[in-house]
């Protein structure tokens, strides 16, 4: 069972690893493929064709068994990675980029999934700590690594590295991951349901994306995709309510503890952002750090969110309680922001990493335990979408996050030197302190039902 809780978090690490190895690569790709100006393609076609797919991955899995699945995911990452790494132009890398992002959305909703196949709830906090350590260290390492391959080899090989990674992960999950379901499902696959939620969130997630950035938000790109998300939502929302077997399956959604998961989770994450975007052009603005400085002076926020995650995750496997563990995170996440609001204007390295660390500890206690509580609510037939709500609603919150609080920031970065700077970034953090008071405040309804063992 470990070897097989192994290969899982193994085929998680490509794409947690990507998104931060390209960061440090993307000022030479531009240099190299000559199109600065539509480079951020390169990372809103990943992140948008990952928060499409996410749901109907997690559908494909109830149905069709995760292992499957898992592994047409890791083999659509490789060849995606290794195809981006032969790309000539940005035209190219983009398209291999949102294929890349498709087969990411597979990744990280199927693997969740499966760790709830092979762990009971009751010890699943405790895996979930070694799943935290993983991520803590692929984001510290990342770009790192990202900067020794671009400054070696070249920055091609920021996609090749994913190809030993995946090919290694790929012959864990055949070997040692059970088999799944392999029934043929009795209801037709949704298509409709699926293009039309896929649809909707790409329309959604470019207006966070480009809203107020690329265009204005009273311009006629933005105001065309705010009606057509409204039309295609409200198509969608027809649409399965009539599907034999709908890809939003709103009675689940419906559901509490599915429900106030996917609520806190939404607004959590908005909240996240304002540290992982705004804390690093603190530090380079306000203390004078280099980006790689910058980079490593998150670490300690990383470590208190393993510390935390793999501490609550013992805790809970051991008493079966959990409720506790989101409503103290998000308390120490909301006041660790107000703690930031507070001593930006001191431009203290030591300060701002305290506010980090207390952070941290917090985020640390959010996300897992609450997949964990929506695990333990849902049948196992739908654990796979149960699992995908969760990573869905914590993308838009990500998308909606970093359009609201990028708003906030350049609405009064004023002319954009030293100290408008400093004063912007201490208004994102005042302004992300209430998304988690109101994350935590949609937590204390979250039921406490005894984990299965």
């Amino acid at each position: 069972m470990r070897l097989a809780f192994a290969a899982i978090v193994a085929a998680m690490l490509p794409a947690v690893l990507d998104q931060t190895i390209l960061a440090t690569a993307l000022p030479t790709i531009a240099a190299d493929l000559g199109q600065i100006t539509d480079l951020s393609w390169v990372v809103t076609a990943y992140v948008v064709a990952a928060t499409a797919s996410t749901p109907l991955w997690g559908k494909l899995g109830d149905r069709h068994g995760r292992k499957r699945l898992l592994e047409v995911a890791l083999t659509g990452f490789i060849t995606a990675s290794a195809l981006c790494g032969f790309a000539q132009d940005l035209t190219q890398l983009v398209v291999m980029r949102a294929v890349q992002g498709i087969a990411a959305g597979g990744l990280m909703t199927l693997a969740m999934a499966s760790i709830g196949d092979l762990v009971s709830p009751r010890e699943r906090g405790r895996y979930q700590g070694y799943i935290a350590a993983t991520f803590a260290a692929a984001t510290v390492l990342g770009p790192l690594v990202g900067g020794l391959l671009v400054q070696g080899p070249g920055w091609r090989w920021v996609f090749y590295v994913n190809l030993p990674l995946g090919l290694a992960a790929l012959a864990g999950l055949q070997l040692k991951l059970p088999a799944g379901i392999d029934e043929r499902p009795s209801r037709p696959l949704d298509v409709t349901g699926a293009a039309l939620l896929a649809a909707a969130t790409t329309t959604f997630m470019l207006t966070c994306v480009w809203g107020g950035n690329r265009y204005g938000w009273d311009s006629p790109t933005i105001v065309a995709l705010i009606g057509a998300t409204v039309l295609l939502g409200a198509a969608l929302v027809a649409r399965e309510r009539r599907a034999q077997d709908p890809i939003v399956p709103f009675a689940l959604l419906r559901t509490r503890s599915v429900a106030v998961a996917s609520t806190a989770l939404f607004f959590g994450t908005a909240a996240l952002f304002s540290v992982t975007v705004f804390v690093p052009l603190f530090l380079q603005t306000a203390t004078g750090a280099t980006p790689t400085e910058a980079g490593l002076l998150l670490a300690p926020m990383m470590l208190g969110t393993t510390a935390s995650t793999m501490l609550s995750g013992r805790y809970i496997a051991r008493t079966g309680r959990y409720k506790r563990f989101p409503i103290i995170g998000l308390g120490l996440m909301a006041s660790a922001l107000v703690l930031l609001a507070a001593v930006t204007g001191d431009a203290s390295r030591t300060a701002t990493g305290v506010g980090l660390v207390i952070f941290g500890l917090g985020f640390g206690m959010v996300t897992q335990v609450l997949i964990v509580a929506v695990q333990n609510s849902v049948d196992r037939r739908e654990l796979g979408v149960a699992t995908a709500a969760t990573g869905f609603f914590r993308a838009l919150g990500g998308a909606v996050g970093a359009a609201a609080l990028g708003a906030v920031f350049a609405a009064h970065a004023g002319t954009g030197v030293r100290a408008d700077i400093i004063d912007a970034v201490q208004l994102v953090f005042a302004v992300a302190a209430p998304l988690a008071a109101i994350a935590l405040l949609v937590v204390l309804r979250l039921p406490e039902r005894a984990l299965r063992s």
